[in-house]
């Protein structure tokens, strides 16, 4: 004998899913920049240095100095050669009040006579340091004024740009039962 069967037979779900990624594109650009660049400067300022030569002892030394400081050196020597002359003379005198103790004072007196006067030496000292040179050195003033650089950067923003992708599910097959009975007209 032969038991009827119920036939059960089912179907499975099936979800299909269909995704295209997204795009996203990023750039970033570069800042700008504003830069002024001030030159530093500066300013010099000199004075001219000086040389000064006084050559005023070695013309005295020469006997061709000032006519003035000559003169006066002769002014002040002149009552020292006054007195030395007198002195002189008296000595002469002395010498021809005693022609009567001998000798020719006379003869002696003209063999000693001089034309120049060496105690009347009005020239100056004689040295090699007689030139006095003096230097006085310019100045020299600087004036600087710093230079610097102003910067002014700005800072640009990111371009961002982004496409949503999609994402479709669905079902592509549903499930489902699907029960068979037993055909019962056969079995009688």
């Amino acid at each position: 004998m032969q038991i009827p069967q119920i036939q059960i037979r089912t179907q499975d779900a099936a979800l299909f899913i269909d995704a295209d990624m997204g795009k996203q594109r990023l750039e970033q650009p570069a800042a700008t920049v504003d830069m002024e660049q001030i030159r530093p400067e500066q300013h010099f300022q000199t004075t001219k240095g000086r040389l000064e030569i006084n050559q005023d002892r070695v013309w005295d030394a020469l006997a061709l100095g000032n006519n003035l400081q000559t003169m006066s050196k002769i002014y002040s020597m002149a009552a020292d050669i006054a007195l030395q002359g007198i002195a002189r003379i008296v000595e002469k005198g002395d010498q021809m009040a005693s022609i009567h103790l001998g000798g020719n004072p006379i003869a002696e007196m003209a063999r000693d006579w001089k034309r120049t006067f060496p105690e009347y030496d009005f020239r100056g000292e004689a040295s090699y340091d007689n030139i006095d040179i003096e230097y006085i050195p310019g100045e020299l003033t600087i004036d600087t004024t710093p230079g610097r650089v102003d910067l002014n950067v700005q800072v640009n923003k990111p371009i961002h740009e982004y496409e949503r992708g999609k994402l479709d599910i669905y079902m592509s097959q549903y499930p489902k039962v699907e029960i068979i009975p037993p055909q019962l007209d056969q079995l009688i």
